[in-house]
């Protein structure tokens, strides 16, 4: 299995100025994997410490916080010998360990040479007071891309026909990108899933998984919350189907019980954003940048880490990503579409908000800040391709690029670019098309 991430990793490693990494993401993303995947191919050595599994390695960061101690301690328990070169050296479930996330600090101002790679979620990690401000380096790890999905599935040729923008062999395999992205739209991006499905393409198999990983996040809720606050997070996340199935998809608290407040719910709705099991898209009624100094945190939408999960909690059945028709791309007001949207634009970098006006009807799926403009993303489902709302935002601000994705092939009219949604990762790659 491949991640995109990867590469930024093999950066990190050759970086003069690098610092201890921390890799973050929901639980479950594959963070373990990757580190471990990652030492296995660029190490001689790998020593891993797992302070969730083995709380006792907690007892070597406790009284001493030096490098070098730490080190010799490590090297007598792994018995191994740690070069700083040539072994990587994995803390897993750092947040368990408050100690040795602090201990990041000083392995990078005393001892840089060594390669440090730590994992946790963020929740955990945010939670510590400890945390080691400035010195460290982070990258977030998503669930699967589209286009990672393709690669897991041992499609990497229909990846490098975007890649190299081959508009004709896509066009004419167009029907094969719909194929594979209607099973994405099933499957989604978590790793098992994905892999269930690369070796036996059994979506029913792919669902009982998903359905384990929903069980898992239910457990860790009365794991890790309040007691008070456990029936407001289970509302919160038992509510984003049926939240993203209206046609107007902000959040309203009242919908989620009758009188509800958002001072009531802030804690259980932080949680669920901290956890990255949820995203939080904000409004913006402006088109000025930075977008992010534009946005009304109190207006926003709400979408799941992964297509696949979002599908399996709306309890999509199987048949739907079996039959001919492009049922799924449109199921409950586009909600699927939107979600997968949303999670390219975020496994691409960018950080997708929306626009609309508390007066007026218009409403522009998400706006992203792209160099020194912003772009509007308008979804539509199906090859449909009419937009009220994206005209009136047009007419409004005249944006130079704007971006439409559907089913439609590529193509520029009148400087709109309809991108395909199986493309629409590569979006900005697609603005120097002429």
């Amino acid at each position: 299995m491949k991640r995109i991430v990867y590469h930024d990793l093999l950066v990190w490693k050759v970086s003069s100025n690098r610092k201890p990494l921390l890799l973050l993401g929901a639980r479950q993303v594959g963070k373990t994997w990757l580190m471990e995947e990652f030492g296995k191919n660029e190490y001689k050595n790998v020593v891993y410490l797992n302070f969730e599994k083995q709380p006792m390695l907690s007892t070597y960061f406790d009284d001493d916080l030096s490098p070098v101690n730490i080190l010799k301690s490590l090297e007598q328990h792994f018995n191994t010998t740690i070069e700083a070169d040539n072994t990587l050296l994995i803390f897993d479930e750092v947040q368990e360990s408050g100690h040795a996330l602090n201990s990041l600090k000083y392995f990078c101002e005393e001892a840089p040479q060594y390669h440090i790679m730590a994992a946790g979620s963020f929740l955990g990690v945010s939670m510590h007071g400890s945390f080691p401000v400035g010195k460290v380096d982070r990258i977030t790890l998503y669930p699967f891309s589209f286009y990672e999905f393709l690669e897991g599935i041992g499609k990497e040729r229909y990846v490098e026909a975007i890649k190299r923008q081959d508009f004709n062999l896509i066009r004419a395999t167009s029907g094969d990108y719909q194929k594979f992205l209607k099973t994405y739209f099933f499957a989604g991006g978590m790793p098992r899933a994905v892999a269930a499905y690369a070796e036996r393409e059994n979506l029913r198999e792919v669902r009982a998984i998903q359905n384990d990983i929903l069980a898992d996040y239910r457990d860790d809720f009365s794991k890790h919350i309040t007691a008070v606050n456990i029936p407001k997070v289970e509302m919160i996340w038992n509510a984003i189907p049926r939240h993203l199935s209206k046609e107007k998809k902000k959040f309203v608290y009242k919908e989620l019980k009758s009188g509800a407040r958002a001072y009531a719910y802030e804690d259980a709705m932080n949680w669920l954003f901290n956890t990255r099991l949820v995203y939080k898209i904000v409004r913006t009624e402006e088109n000025k940048l930075p977008l992010a100094s534009y946005a009304n945190e109190g207006v926003f939408k709400l979408y799941m880490l992964d297509i696949g999960l979002l599908g399996a909690k709306a309890e999509l059945d199987v048949t739907t990503a079996l039959e001919s028709n492009n049922e799924l791309f449109g199921i409950f007001n586009g909600a699927m579409m939107e979600q997968y949207v949303m999670q390219e634009l975020k496994a691409a970098g960018f950080t997708p908000y929306y626009w609309g006006r508390e007066k007026g009807a218009a409403e522009v799926d998400f706006v992203v800040q792209w160099r020194n403009e912003i772009v509007p993303v308008e979804v539509k489902a199906g090859l449909r391709t009419k937009s009220k709302s994206l005209d009136v935002y047009r007419g409004l601000y005249h944006p130079a690029h704007t971006v439409r994705t559907t089913l439609k092939n590529f193509g520029i009219n009148d400087g709109v670019y309809s991108v395909p949604l199986y493309m629409i990762a590569d979006f900005s790659d697609l603005m120097h098309v002429n």
